[in-house]
């Protein structure tokens, strides 16, 4: 399987997550229970903007360098753990409501311009037998994650 096939799963099931979390937090009555969803947020994201960089992101580098994006994306990512840290360190219910639908916000920004840029420039720069094995390096590590 292609990476830029797994990858577009795992967005998925994280925009169901997503819209979870905000038709969720609304009704939220205690801090505790908004921290607790940013943990799970930065619980299921972490290893994936990790590997992703890693896998993904790097061979594509020089294309972001081309067009202006190559420090875009990482910042993304650091921007996206930062907030989440804010969340799991917010000291007020509102805020910490504020923070966690900012991040979801964020991250659903982020993958959509992966899905609209990243994912197609990689179909097209890369060889095919390149997004397979980059896909099967992805499944070896989640494997090796899961055990």
């Amino acid at each position: 399987m292609k990476i830029t096939d797994i990858l577009r799963a795992e967005h998925t099931v994280f925009h169901h997550l997503f819209d979870h979390i905000e038709t969720s937090a609304p009704r939220l009555t205690s801090l505790a229970e908004v921290k607790s969803l940013a943990l799970l947020v930065d619980k299921v994201m972490s290893p994936h903007s990790q590997t992703e960089d890693e896998l993904f992101i790097e061979p594509l580098e020089h294309c972001f360098e081309q067009f202006g994006h190559r420090e875009t994306f990482h910042q993304e990512h650091e921007l996206i753990d930062a907030t989440l840290l804010k969340v799991r360190k917010a000291r007020t219910l509102k805020d910490g409501k504020q923070l966690l639908l900012g991040v979801i916000a964020a991250a659903r920004k982020h993958f959509e311009k992966e899905e609209r840029i990243v994912f197609p420039l990689a179909e097209r720069v890369l060889k095919a037998k390149t997004l397979t094995n980059l896909g099967d390096e992805w499944m070896k590590r989640r494997a090796t994650a899961l055990r």
